[in-house]
């Protein structure tokens, strides 16, 4: 584990000086040391462990030294910009929301995912055919703000309709499983596509016994964002510094293998941050908008 870890490392190193040949001499000169955290990693190890690889590629796209700021939850993120202990914050759609209302977040770059999408799974047993049927049930959205089972789950059920927690009884499981549906504790269950092709493949279960009974749109992607306590000046370079470097990037990113299946085929591109505009909708028709206020 530890000699693959160095090699990949040493690969990263020297893609990372190869590509810094041509940054232009132009550039402002980044700070010396960039804080950078994930909202969807729990504390320092699970930085280390799944994002470590990364964080050596953006330090040597950046040419800069790169350190973890670890956050507690979701939305600690705000707060530690806020107080200028992190510079640089890789989000999910949800989380970047919350960062640009709570702390004037600038978007950088976003992480784009070809098949970004929720899907809707159901016992194959159960009766249920359509969303229609899917009335007076329950549905597990995991946990609240998860951009994939709880905004994207409101917007099928939405679309179809349903409104959550009034035409179908939904629970936060704060599990990534298929376990409640098997189990029949829940009528179905909202997941990312790339999270349910690997529960069927970890389980061993076939896809005819626990069919998708909806696929939802695509989904805007991960999104990285800086501090406005930094220069405009700065935060230019950083985003045309990874744009230019992305192919090493997403190298970093997918040769950790917690990683390689969801962020498979993935590209960095510019923001479009009206794409985003859509889950502030969804907040509004759930009647939960002062979750990213």
């Amino acid at each position: 584990m530890y000699r693959r870890n160095f090699l990949l490392y040493t690969l990263l190193f020297a893609a990372g000086c190869g590509a810094a040949n041509i940054t232009s001499s132009s550039d402002p000169v980044l700070p010396e040391t960039l804080t950078f955290t994930v909202t969807d990693a729990e504390g320092l190890e699970e930085l280390e462990a799944d994002y470590g690889t990364f964080r050596a590629a953006l330090a040597e796209a950046l040419n800069t030294n790169v350190e973890f700021f670890p956050v507690s939850g979701h939305l600690a993120a705000a707060p530690a910009m806020l107080a200028g202990k992190v510079d640089l914050v890789w989000a999910g759609p949800s989380e970047y929301l919350v960062l640009a209302a709570r702390a004037e977040a600038v978007p950088v770059v976003t992480l784009k995912r070809p098949d970004f999408r929720s899907v809707v799974i159901v016992r194959a047993d159960s009766g249920i055919q359509s969303l229609s049927d899917l009335k007076g049930k329950t549905i597990d959205l995991r946990k609240v703000g998860s951009t994939t089972s709880h905004l994207g789950g409101a917007q099928i059920l939405l679309a179809a309709g349903l409104k959550p927690d009034v035409d179908v009884k939904t629970v936060m499981s704060g599990k990534r499983t298929l376990q409640g549906v098997k189990n029949g504790e829940v009528d179905a269950v909202v997941m990312a596509t790339h999270r349910y092709q690997t529960i069927l493949e970890e389980e061993n279960l076939a896809a005819e016994d626990y069919p998708i009974l909806q696929t939802g749109e695509l989904l805007p992607g991960d999104i990285f964002v800086a501090s406005n306590q930094l220069d405009a000046a700065i935060v230019e370079t950083i985003q045309s510094r990874m744009l230019n470097h992305q192919e090493q990037l997403v190298q970093g990113i997918v040769a950790a293998p917690s990683l390689a299946k969801k962020f498979k085929g993935a590209s960095l591109v510019t923001v479009n941050t009206e794409a985003y505009d859509i889950f502030r909708g969804i907040y509004e028709a759930i009647g939960q908008e002062e979750l990213i206020q």
